[in-house]
């Protein structure tokens, strides 16, 4: 029996692992939770169906004038929104079905990162996020909603964006409680943040004081932003800060509680 001996050139041995580059955020994990969220279309499905009922049902054939469009786009817009919103946080939220089944727990024996790994899901989310808002458009379109040319693919690719950027928010929930409590969360929550954003009445219909608490809601930027090609006008940057406050505290506190879960081996 013989051993090997370590000689002064030898490199030193070091329990440290090597972190890759982006922290492990790469194309092939993120072709991976693609390929899962398309095996699973339920949660695509509903987020596209329930949308698309609400807009065929509060749409109208009238021409009533609202910014540069009409009210039917105006609706198409804020309920493509929520389809986006629901789609992205309910995919953000699965992370608690994967916790229970211990897949956290294995993503610690790698070197992936906790921003990395939410880095991923948020990219996911955007893909999920894009069915509901196709869907919307198309059904927008054959409604005869009135917008001008350039605002179609203006408020198209805003609605998407910022529907999908909150799938920090599910993340976050996902991390945050036990899988059997984070839908029965995110159903009222996703509503609350509906009328907040103005999704599901006009700000004009609420009284001064709502109109001011809901400017301090999450969804109150993402929605501005996302109507502003139908409104018209200048853009207001107090939507942007807004909107990256929020996402950015989700963001936050998403990773945090994935180091917390990871750390339980």
């Amino acid at each position: 029996m013989s051993t090997a001996a370590i000689t002064p050139g030898d490199d030193p041995i070091t329990l440290e692992r090597r972190v890759p580059a982006h922290g492990g955020l790469n194309l092939r994990l993120l072709r991976i939770e693609v390929r899962r969220l398309l095996r699973n279309r339920r949660t695509i499905i509903f987020a596209t169906l329930m949308p698309l009922a609400f807009f065929l049902l509060f749409s109208t054939g009238s021409s009533g004038r609202i910014g540069r469009g009409d009210y039917n786009a105006y609706t198409m817009i804020n309920f493509a929104l929520y389809g986006a919103l629901v789609a992205a946080c309910a995919i953000g939220a699965s992370v608690s079905i994967e916790r229970a089944q211990g897949w956290s727990r294995q993503l610690r024996l790698t070197p992936l990162t906790g921003r990395a790994y939410i880095a991923t899901k948020l990219l996911t989310a955007l893909v999920g996020s894009l069915a509901p808002v196709v869907i919307l458009f198309i059904a927008g379109a054959l409604r005869h909603s009135s917008l001008p040319t350039d605002a179609w693919l203006t408020s198209f690719l805003l609605t998407w964006l910022m529907g999908g950027q909150f799938a920090s928010l599910g993340l976050f929930i996902g991390y945050l409680v036990p899988t059997e409590n984070a839908m029965q969360i995110l159903g009222p929550l996703l509503a609350i943040l509906a009328f907040g954003g103005g999704l599901f009445v006009p700000y004009d219909v609420l009284g001064s004081t709502m109109q001011t608490v809901a400017r301090f809601t999450p969804m109150w930027g993402a929605g501005e932003i996302a109507r502003w090609p139908l409104m018209g006008g200048s853009f207001e940057i107090g939507w942007l800060v807004s909107l990256v406050l929020w996402i950015g505290a989700f963001f936050l506190g998403a990773t945090y509680f994935f180091r917390r879960d990871t750390k339980r081996v």
